[in-house]
């Protein structure tokens, strides 16, 4: 089974799924460069981005069939959504704010990641969120480690009836009914900034795609699951003879992981 679209003779652009995209800064735009680009090379077939300008200019410099929006446009259709990565709580303008709820309060499927996770409690449709080992102690109201990551992954996906993707060594991918999974990656060179934007956007693609089926029983952890697997096979492609990379790196390799996916 696997969640990755092949267009067939009637399929267009947005039939392959409209990823809605928030995310990147001014402090950190290579965040939305990274998601973005994740997401075009996992096979979307439409990306819109709500950014301020710096950030639209260098994702466009990188991924110009990307359509751009300001941030106080309107929101419009989107199959789910994608948010927070690059972003902090603690800088987040007003309009920002509205942005992220209003994706939240949608009910669209959402992908929310680092910055937009403390409104995550707000939430009307299908969400994975997608923390680090911080980021999960903070929403844990922890302050030391160690801790049972597995543990406080099963906790918060039951709190906010959501599916957990705890990311770390190994990954937990958790529903809020309890099913979880562990995933080792092929390679540890993950340990490298911006690979968890990466992983947002192939699953923001994954989601898009599949987005009718994304409210279904175990669905969307299945579509977390694959996610992560799918991430960890670029890395390990990227990272072959022991090669140091970068999380760009990484992306470039999704096309050749997904059509090996698709081969077997």
């Amino acid at each position: 089974m696997t969640w990755l679209r092949v267009p067939g003779a009637d399929d267009d652009k947005r039939s392959m799924g409209v990823l809605g995209v928030v995310t990147g800064s001014e402090r950190y735009p290579g965040a939305a460069v990274l998601g973005v680009e994740a997401a075009w090379r996992t096979g979307i077939g439409y990306v819109r981005l709500w950014a301020p300008r710096r950030v639209q200019d260098l994702v466009l410099a990188r991924r110009p069939e990307t359509v751009c929006h300001a941030m106080d446009e309107t929101s419009g259709s989107v199959d789910a959504w994608l948010l927070g990565s690059g972003q902090d709580a603690r800088e987040r303008d007003p309009a920002l704010r509205a942005l992220l709820l209003e994706a939240l309060g949608s009910g669209a499927p959402c992908i929310v990641d680092a910055g937009a996770l403390d409104l995550v409690r707000g939430h009307a449709g299908p969400t994975v969120i997608t923390p680090h080992e911080g980021e999960l102690m903070r929403l844990l109201g922890l302050r030391q480690r160690p801790f049972d990551r597995a543990a406080g992954a099963a906790r918060i996906a039951a709190e906010l009836d959501a599916v957990v993707v705890a990311k770390g060594a190994p990954t937990h991918v958790v529903a809020p009914g309890g099913a979880a999974v562990s995933l080792e990656a092929r390679t540890h060179r993950l340990a490298t900034a911006g690979t968890g934007d990466v992983l947002a956007g192939v699953l923001g693609a994954l989601v898009a795609g599949s987005a009718a089926f994304a409210a279904a029983g175990d669905s969307l952890a299945s579509m977390a699951t694959e996610a992560v697997e799918l991430h960890g096979e670029a890395a390990g492609m990227a990272a072959a003879d022991g090669r140091p990379i970068t999380a760009l790196d990484l992306a470039e390799q999704l096309p050749a992981a997904v059509a090996d996916r698709l081969s077997r």
